[in-house]
């Protein structure tokens, strides 16, 4: 039996995740763009954006995010890495309503992730109280997540 179209996407995008997590990018890219042919997901959109920033084309990053978005709009993960690109270009006020949608998509795992880079963006603009509450959200949703706890350490450090 032949798979159909979004199995055949589903079996390319596992092979381009793990060209990915072995450091392939290029590979990792043309297979992301390989399975997006056959059959668009917001995941492969998502994941093609995550290795154009790894390769430094975080404009190119931020347009697969996009298109994730309108694939699949309750898809959370694309809107975090929107933000976080949007953070590591200094552009922190245009991060915040991305990260805000992230933090009420439907559908979305890690959920921490968000909470933490609206703090990250908080503290970049000084507003410390409000940073740490995004950290300390962060820590309530994954209580393990110990980038969130240094953040909130370093704060209390800073204020004492």
């Amino acid at each position: 039996m032949t798979p159909d179209k979004r199995e055949l996407a589903w079996e390319i995008f596992q092979q381009a995740y793990q060209a990915q997590m072995n450091g392939e990018l290029d590979r990792a890219a043309e297979l992301y763009r390989a399975s997006v042919e056959i059959f668009p997901t917001a995941e492969a959109h998502t994941f093609l954006g995550w290795t154009y920033h790894y390769q430094g084309k975080v404009e190119e990053a931020i347009a697969e995010c996009k298109r994730a978005i309108e694939v699949d709009p309750d898809f959370g993960n694309p809107y975090n890495d929107i933000g976080a690109y949007l953070i590591s270009l200094g552009r922190h006020d245009e991060a915040i309503s991305w990260l805000e949608r992230a933090i009420k998509a439907p559908r979305y795992d890690p959920r921490h992730f968000p909470h933490f880079n609206l703090g990250r963006v908080y503290y970049a603009k000084g507003q410390y109280n409000r940073a740490r509450q995004c950290f300390q959200d962060a820590l309530r949703i994954e209580p393990r997540y110990t980038l969130a706890r240094q953040a909130v350490e370093n704060l209390r450090r800073m204020v004492n």
